[in-house]
C-alpha cells in the first residue's frame, strides 16, 4: 500500500465462508466505512458500459436477459466452467474496481476503513490495503453454506469454490485468521480482539 495513515482492513475468504457476516458486524458495531469489490464490479457491466459491451461483442446477445441487461447466471456458468474465459472477464473488470478502491480511499476521512474484497489475493490488490483477514470455516461447511445458500447443486457449487484460490492458500497469507466454524459469538469475539489489540 502507498504510504498513508489509515487503517486499511482488506476482508476476504472463500465464498460462502461469512465474508458478509464479519463485514455487517464492523459496520453495526464500530461504523466502520465499508468499500465492497462487488459493488464495484456490478457498476462496471452497466448496461452501455464500455466493459458491457465488450462482454456481449465477446458471448453475443444471447449473454443478455429480456431487458437487456447482464444475464449474470448464464455468464457465471461460462466463466466458472473456463478458467481463460474467467481470466479474461476479470482482465476487463479489475482495473476499473481498482480505480473505484483509490478513488473511495482517497475521499474519506475515516481513519479505520474496511475494504471488502472476495478476490484481494487473486487479483494482487493487497497493494490496496494494511491488513488482511481471512474469514475461514471447513471446505465441508462452506460446500453446505453455498449450496443452501444460492440453491445450487453440489457440482455447481465445487465450480465456484474450485474457481477461487484454495482457502487454505488464502490463510497462509493472511495477517488474521476469522474461524467461522463455530458460534456467532466465537465469530465476534475474534472481530471484537483484532479491533482492540491494534487500538481501533
Amino acid at each position: 500500500m502507498e504510504k498513508t495513515s489509515k487503517r486499511l482492513i482488506g476482508l476476504t475468504g472463500g465464498i460462502a465462508t461469512g465474508k458478509t457476516t464479519v463485514s455487517r458486524y464492523l459496520v453495526d458495531t464500530y461504523h466502520l466505512p465499508v468499500f465492497d469489490a462487488d459493488i464495484y464490479a456490478r457498476e462496471a457491466v452497466n448496461v452501455n458500459s464500455p466493459i458491457f459491451q465488450a462482454i456481449i461483442k465477446r458471448y453475443g446477445e444471447i449473454i443478455c436477459l429480456e431487458n437487456h441487461e447482464l444475464n449474470r447466471q448464464k455468464l457465471g456458468e461460462i466463466i466458472f466452467n473456463d478458467l481463460g474465459e474467467k481470466q479474461w472477464l476479470e482482465s476487463q473488470i479489475h482495473p476499473y474496481v481498482r480505480q473505484r478502491f483509490r478513488e473511495e480511499i482517497e475521499g474519506s476521512d475515516a481513519p479505520v476503513i474496511l475494504l471488502d474484497i472476495p478476490l484481494l489475493f487473486e487479483s494482487n490488490l493487497t497493494h490496496l490495503v494494511t491488513e488482511t483477514w481471512v474469514v475461514y470455516c471447513s471446505s465441508e461447511q462452506q460446500l453446505r453454506r453455498l449450496i443452501e445458500r444460492n440453491n445450487l447443486t453440489q457440482k455447481q457449487a465445487i465450480a465456484r469454490i474450485n474457481s477461487q484460490l484454495p482457502l487454505e492458500e488464502k490463510v497462509k497469507m493472511a495477517d488474521l485468521i476469522l474461524d467461522n466454524s463455530s458460534t456467532l459469538a466465537h465469530l465476534y469475539q475474534q472481530i471484537d480482539e483484532a479491533l482492540i489489540i491494534n487500538n481501533y
